[in-house]
């Protein structure tokens, strides 16, 4: 395969060059066409396909832009009004055209000669949506798309005073890397106190957000909400026993696994108690990485990174950067968090995030870096539709790219000691994030099994869940007020619920792939570029063995790959 980061736009064969979308009478006509239209042979029926293609391109990139542009700026309320009216005045206008040429695909005796393999996963989920559609739903899901972005809204305002001046909660969090301990647990518990200023106005968001979910599982024929999004998100390769099997495994092998590492920092730091506010500092005289001071730094060192991995790899970056597609720097206004966002018509895709100078954010640049890699390497395929991959594997792209870049982060830490340090950070990370995605997985489930709880009750049930992944070497004693409120801060419950245990499949997978590529680096590589150029072409399956990974939530295979990644951790 020829890999080339000179992306090419979608070629519009359908709609006007110069047309942009800007309310509902000039796109309808669109969606018309594509209904009435003909289909007597395989050629109509293909030009119909990409032409169908070329048109979700078109509205998925308007909606893309909206969001990105309010998710820079939450104080601008143009921008915001920008995407409330997309949500409520288009999107939901399409819903109906949208089945009905799912429909029109189905019924159509010649969609039977569409047996390419790409065309199974396609036509899978086609007839998911179709079963999947309800009319009455539209409205909700309006509502519900406009609603989940109040969460930006409302954490994009919070800051913390230190020293005298202003930061965003992402810029403060860098404190708690200092060796100054006074200092570290003063900033821990500001950020937990702002944050307890907006508990209500939260709760008050989630509440209505459960409500909306549950009667749009209800209009569909489902029991719960769980059980809908489970069929929404085209889970059709693991259910929840394959979660709940997950959950005890990361108690059983992830847990005193954890437990370990922070009975050695606790030794390392010198401490008899440790505390939260310890978990990412650094013993008295050790001044915590701070592998660059810029956004502009962060790229240039990202870009190089990335070309020595491999040059198409550092290509894709440099690229994204000519064309402004990055935004990395927090600053007040700005919503939490990270993402790359695909781009179905231009094709290269943007990165957004929080970045404060921490080690942190070179995992979330080369995170978000290997997301944006998909992307370059899925845009060629034929039909949007064929773009449309597994989350898990998109994790997978990510959470492996994290691994794979590690020894090449000679741009960011100077010295063998330094390089040493983040190695040793990023291994503990891949380690300790485990039990919070379980936590957060758990909890979900737990929640829309019943939709409906009390608040009292979804607290206990969260300090219940919370408490069996916490591990026993964390001193928590006297944190309860923060410790209660502490799932609010994860913006996909809000956002993008059941959203989470992706990362821990993904990160099995990308864990199963640096394994790889400790033995064969070429042949690692190829084999990750091999899968992600699938795109969703494939079973979720089919997509790790494509990457020479098992698809396997089993104890024993989970258990085998945290001994691999804590052997490797010893070895530092």
């Amino acid at each position: 395969m020829k890999l080339d980061a000179n992306i090419q736009p979608l070629q519009r064969q359908f709609l006007p060059a110069g047309f942009k979308i800007t309310d509902w009478q000039t796109l309808e006509p669109y969606f018309k066409d594509l209904a009435g239209r003909e289909l007597p042979d395989m050629e109509a029926l293909n030009r119909w396909l990409q032409d169908i293609s070329e048109l979700e391109a078109v509205v998925s990139e308007e909606a893309c832009w909206r969001q990105i542009n309010m998710t820079r700026d939450t104080t601008d309320t143009a921008l915001a009004e920008s995407f409330t009216f997309f949500m409520t005045e288009i999107q939901p206008k399409i819903q109906p055209y949208a089945d009905q040429l799912n429909r029109k695909l189905i019924e159509n005796p010649l969609s039977n000669e569409l047996t390419a393999p790409e065309y199974f996963t396609y036509l899978r989920n086609v007839k998911k949506n179709i079963e999947l559609f309800r009319e009455e739903n539209i409205p909700l899901q309006s509502e519900l798309a406009v609603e989940a972005q109040q969460f930006g809204a409302i954490a994009g305002k919070m800051t913390v005073t230190v020293n005298d001046q202003e930061y965003t909660l992402q810029q403060a969090a860098k404190f708690l890397e200092s060796p100054d301990r006074t200092l570290r647990e003063s900033v821990y518990r500001k950020i937990g106190d702002r944050r307890l200023q907006d508990k209500d106005a939260l709760d008050d968001l989630f509440d209505s957000l459960l409500k909306k979910r549950h009667q749009v599982a209800l209009n569909a024929g489902f029991e719960n909400y769980r059980d809908y999004r489970f069929a929404e998100l085209g889970r059709f390769d693991y259910n929840k026993e394959n979660c709940f099997q997950f959950h005890e495994a990361v108690k059983q092998h992830v847990l005193p696994l954890v437990d370990k590492i922070y009975q050695q920092k606790k030794e390392k730091l010198g401490l008899d108690t440790l505390r939260p506010w310890d978990i990412d500092a650094e013993p008295a005289g050790t001044e915590p990485l701070r592998p660059f001071n810029t956004g502009s730094e962060l790229v240039e060192k990202a870009i190089h990174c990335f070309n020595e991995l491999n040059p198409f790899f550092g290509d894709c970056l440099r690229k994204m950067n000519e064309m402004g597609r990055l935004d990395l720097e927090s600053r007040k206004g700005k919503a939490p968090g990270g993402y790359n966002c695909p781009l179905a018509e231009t094709g290269a895709p943007f990165i957004f995030m929080n970045a404060a100078g921490t080690m942190d954010d070179v995992t979330t640049m080369v995170h978000e870096g290997g997301h944006a890699i998909h992307s370059f390497l899925t845009h060629p395929l034929k039909l949007s539709a064929f773009k449309e991959y597994p989350t898990e594997i998109a994790e997978v792209a990510s959470m492996s790219m994290e691994l794979f870049s590690m020894e090449h982060w000679t741009g960011f830490f100077k010295t063998t000691e330094e390089l040493k340090r983040a190695h040793e950070q990023q291994l503990e990370r891949v380690l300790t994030i485990f039990p919070w995605i379980a936590t957060i997985d758990q909890f979900q489930h737990w929640i829309y099994e019943h939709p409906t709880h009390t608040r009292g009750e979804r607290l206990s049930a969260w300090q219940s869940i919370l408490a069996s992944f916490t591990p026993q070497t964390l001193d928590t004693g006297g944190l309860e007020d923060y410790r209660n409120f502490s799932w609010q801060r994860q913006l996909h419950l809000y956002e993008v619920p059941f959203y989470y245990i992706e990362y821990g499949i993904a990160q099995l997978g990308a864990i199963g792939l640096w394994q790889q590529y400790k033995k064969d680096k070429t042949q690692a590589l190829d084999h990750y570029i091999q899968a992600l150029s699938l795109g969703g072409t494939r079973p979720l399956p089919q997509l790790f063995e494509a990457a020479g990974l098992r698809f396997d939530l089993s104890p024993d295979h989970i258990k085998g790959l945290m001994e691999f990644v804590k052997g490797e951790l010893d070895k530092l």
